[in-house]
């Protein structure tokens, strides 16, 4: 059975692994949830390289790019595990 990951499957994905990042400059970790029916999983170390954006408001460091040092993405549903079509490209492209 063949999964293919959705724009808001992406946006998902991107959003648990920046709040687990928080102000670290790498991960190396899982982040699991329910999409639907279907059981997710990102395992991966990052390298997450910041940049300084300076405002009235203070100084903040978003991150400006991250590199994949290994990564693998699980799509589980109800009949188990499930190919799917991840690219680490695309997550990136939500994220910086």
């Amino acid at each position: 059975m063949f999964f293919s990951v959705t724009s808001e499957l992406y946006h998902q994905t991107a959003t648990r692994l920046v709040d687990v990042i928080g102000g670290s400059d790498y991960f190396s970790g899982s982040i699991a949830f329910a999409y639907g029916e279907v059981d997710c999983r990102l395992t991966a170390s990052i390298i997450v390289y910041r940049c300084e954006e300076r405002a009235p408001e203070g100084v903040s460091h978003p991150i400006e790019d991250c590199v994949p040092v290994w990564w693998e993405f699980h799509t589980v549903g109800p009949e188990g595990e499930m190919i799917n079509d991840f690219s680490f490209a695309e997550l990136k492209s939500w994220i910086c």
